[in-house]
């Protein structure tokens, strides 16, 4: 069984089988620790709280990596899946784009040709 507690630097350079069998040993070895708890009344809970982060590390590394691939699949797609597009405010969401932002109306266009801001020139008193 593994010793406690995992370090992600140490994950990172592991493929996905290695990660799941880890995550396995973790698991159980986690049953069995809850098991000790209920029939010894010793304190289990430091060693409990140390395999719980573990699990915690090494799910968070497989979903990284997963992403990542995810990542690199969807690079020169023409869409994005939304959880991995880049997170903004709500605001920003619904703004205009910039080229709708831009855009002018036909009768606008015309209002400005026709009628332009007027110059104005002052004399050098």
């Amino acid at each position: 069984m593994s010793s406690g507690k995992v370090k992600a630097g140490q994950l990172w350079s592991k493929n996905k089988d290695e990660l799941t069998k880890q995550l396995g040993e973790l698991k159980t070895e986690l049953g069995q620790l809850r098991i000790q708890k209920i029939v010894s009344s010793g304190s289990k809970l430091t060693k409990i709280h140390d395999i719980r982060k573990s699990i915690a590390r090494v799910l968070t590394i497989i979903n990284a990596k997963q992403r990542a691939q995810l990542r690199l699949f969807y690079k020169n797609k023409k869409y994005l899946p939304l959880d991995l597009r880049a997170k903004q405010t709500r605001a920003i969401r619904r703004r205009l784009s910039k080229e709708d932002a831009s855009r002018v109306l036909e009768k606008t266009k015309k209002r400005q040709t026709h009628f332009p801001q007027r110059k104005f020139a002052v004399k050098a008193a």
